[in-house]
């Protein structure tokens, strides 16, 4: 590849990069609670700007509208990018935009969620095998542990796992192996919590 190939292949890797983020900065969990008349995510609960903090606050008809948009927000970008490219890495660039963007939403004073269902929605568009990984594992350990936090790490760790074991695409591995760390790093207090105990579970025991 020469200069200008590079130049070239830089240049739209960025551009899908910065479309993506743009796209991904809308926080579908502020914008239900604003449509739904609930607290502001970042003021409540876990102040976290995520499905389980609107469900939280304003049940499950909240909970599932945040995570189907933020899901969606994945699977457009992708969507688009297909239909303006056929190279991977920038269909994979703008699928990491987006999922830096609800981490780090532009409009929202860059305090996002934790990326779980951004990151359902790109893994369900570039590799739907990835999806069946990752949903056997969350309802599994959601429903046996309780905790969505340990049940979406170790989703994506299987995930990563299963892509590495059945030889996807290096695009591909590489966003995986990126956004897998990502959420590690974003989850970095419920690992906290979970060490100490103190980790909210999903449903309450009962008594």
């Amino acid at each position: 590849m020469g200069v200008i190939d590079l130049a070239v292949f830089l240049f739209f890797i960025l551009t899908g990069l910065f479309a993506g983020y743009l796209f991904g900065s809308i926080s579908c969990a502020i914008v239900v609670c604003r449509l739904l008349k609930l607290p502001d995510p970042r003021q409540q609960g876990s102040k976290n700007p995520g499905a389980t903090n609107v469900m939280r606050l304003g049940g499950k008809k909240a909970g599932l509208l945040t995570f189907a948009g933020d899901c969606l927000k994945g699977v457009i970008v992708i969507l688009l990018a297909r239909l303006l490219t056929d190279n991977q890495w920038v269909i994979v660039a703008a699928a990491l935009g987006a999922f830096i963007g609800h981490l780090y939403p532009l409009y929202f004073g860059f305090k996002g969620g934790k990326g779980v269902a951004t990151y359902v929605g790109i893994i369900t568009l570039l590799q739907p095998l990835s999806l069946v990984v990752f949903g056997l594992t969350w309802l599994l350990l959601t429903f046996t542990l309780g905790y969505v936090s340990v049940a979406s790490l170790v989703g994506a760790l299987a995930v990563l796992l299963s892509a590495w074991w059945l030889g996807y695409t290096n695009a591909v591995l590489t966003l995986f192996v990126i956004m897998t760390g990502i959420m590690f790093i974003r989850h970095r207090q419920n690992i906290i919590n979970l060490m100490n105990g103190t980790e909210n579970k999903i449903r309450r025991k009962q008594r």
